[in-house]
């Protein structure tokens, strides 16, 4: 037990000098401009891959920037050569709409509303090679 000061105390547990944190293998990949942290078993929302893509089909993610398994960490430069994260598309879709509006003073056209649904995938983490 650790005296802080003003009656407050800490506890320190301590098991055969190893960290209780439980280390989690995980990759970072990029697809669609952007980046994800990923690991095995994650659902992600990515942006459209192809139009003859459907729920079911296998995607490989082979632009992996970094993979961490608990031990050891590989940085690529600026991708890693021969890795890979595969995962399953299951739901295709299209995100809530956005309105786009625009007004140009003086021009006495008034109001140009549009609205665009953007396409996505979800895509489960299969498996980090």
């Amino acid at each position: 037990m650790v005296y802080i000061g003003d009656g407050l105390a800490l506890e320190l547990i301590l098991c055969n000098n190893t960290p209780t944190m439980e280390t989690k293998e995980f990759a970072i990949i990029t697809t669609g401009g952007k980046q994800y942290s990923v690991s095995k078993g994650d659902v992600i929302t990515i942006e459209k891959l192809s139009d003859t893509a459907k729920e079911g089909d296998k995607v490989v993610f082979d632009k992996v920037l970094l993979v961490d398994n608990g031990l050891d960490t590989t940085i690529g430069t600026p991708y890693i050569p021969k890795a890979a994260v595969k995962g399953t598309i299951t739901e295709i879709g299209r995100a809530k709409k956005v309105l786009v509006v625009k007004y140009k003073q003086k021009s006495r056209s008034g109001w140009t509303r549009n609205g665009h649904r953007q396409p996505f995938f979800k895509v489960k983490i299969d498996a980090l090679k």
